[in-house]
């Protein structure tokens, strides 16, 4: 789905055929709407892996204990929250890629309704909102009425971490079940009580924090 598109996904090697794993890192800008294009690469990793041990152990012994992942190039900044302060390079490699060292690999396709991905505040709000259900057995899983399909959620950058997501939502968040897409653009606070339908937009282009008042909103873009 959408939600899971910078996820990276599955891929096969020209060269040997087998399995490997592309990340978003790995892709180059001009290339980066392609690379997400959810019809086309369909396959998505969900960072769920089982290995035998008695082969990754011979693995070690093949490559002098350090397995030659490709190694990946994020740009960062010193202060995350600052994006003014110095700029880094974050050196990093995948521990999905592995599979690409193993003869044989295999992947085991499961339904989006067993994956409830949490790697940003996008999906933690998603996460804790109505579209999702706490079961029985205490498994976090997406409603019936979404049909395998979570809420796709785009908070404005400043949202990025946790104190500011709460303050994005004091009373809670939004009713998210019946919503295809919300995104939030500059300073504002969900009221108690908003429900949103469809696909939402909601804007604040004056700088001072402003409220997104009680009410049922679909497929519309509110300016506040």
């Amino acid at each position: 789905t959408d939600a899971d598109k910078k996820g990276g996904h599955l891929a096969q090697s020209k060269a040997g055929g087998g399995l490997l794993l592309r990340e978003s890192a790995q892709c180059p800008e001009a290339d980066e709407k392609e690379f997400q294009n959810t019809s086309k690469y369909k396959f998505f990793n969900t960072n769920n892996l089982w290995v035998d041990l008695r082969a990754l152990k011979n693995l070690y012994r093949k490559y002098d204990g350090a397995l030659p992942l490709p190694v990946m190039k994020n740009s960062k900044t010193v202060d995350p929250r600052d994006k003014a302060s110095t700029k880094v390079l974050q050196l990093e490699t995948a521990m999905g890629a592995a599979i690409q060292c193993f003869p044989g690999a295999s992947a085991l396709v499961i339904p989006r309704t067993r994956f409830a991905p949490v790697k940003t505040t996008n999906d933690l709000l998603a996460l804790r909102s109505d579209a999702y259900m706490l079961t029985e057995d205490f498994r976090i899983v997406l409603k019936e009425e979404r049909q395998g399909v979570p809420p796709d959620v785009k908070l404005d950058g400043m949202y990025k971490f946790m104190d500011a997501l709460e303050k994005l939502i004091p009373n809670g968040p939004p009713s998210l079940i019946n919503c295809k897409k919300l995104v939030v653009e500059g300073p504002m606070t969900f009221g108690k009580d908003v429900v949103i339908k469809g696909s939402v937009t909601v804007k604040n282009t004056s700088g001072t924090e402003k409220e997104l008042a009680a009410g049922v909103y679909e497929d519309k873009t509110v300016e506040l």
